[in-house]
């Protein structure tokens, strides 16, 4: 069973940063893609930042220049670097694992974290 545990969600004023960390459990012996989603209140769950086992980035427009994924293979670990945060970034970020081999079963995914709360004060 593969767990994704977060952490790094928290209080900031506007223009601060926050750095949001993902890391899988399980033996897990390749993964095609992680990444995060964010939730902010009274609405849908949306994509924000993705990255792939060979390192290709995608990021939403709304975050592009401000926010910086980035994975530590090793560790299974997929971190969020945000900065110049705005009160608009608001919202439960949920990170997701898609793809993946453990004891050289594929499962397809998605797999998603708990949820870390990242709120931006004006």
């Amino acid at each position: 069973q593969v767990q994704l545990v977060e952490s790094g969600g928290g209080l900031v004023q506007a223009g601060g940063s926050l750095r949001l960390s993902c890391a899988a459990s399980g033996s897990i012996s390749h993964i095609n893609t992680m990444g995060w989603y964010r939730q902010p209140p009274g609405k849908q769950r949306d994509l924000v930042a993705v990255i792939t086992r060979i390192g290709t980035t995608n990021y939403v427009d709304s975050v592009k220049g401000r926010f910086t994924i980035s994975t530590d293979n090793a560790k299974r670990t997929v971190y969020l670097q945000m900065n110049s945060l705005k009160p608009e970034d608001t919202a439960v970020y949920y990170c997701y694992l898609n793809g993946y081999v453990v004891d050289s079963t594929f499962y397809p995914g998605p797999n998603w974290g708990q949820g870390t709360q990242v709120t931006v004060s004006s």
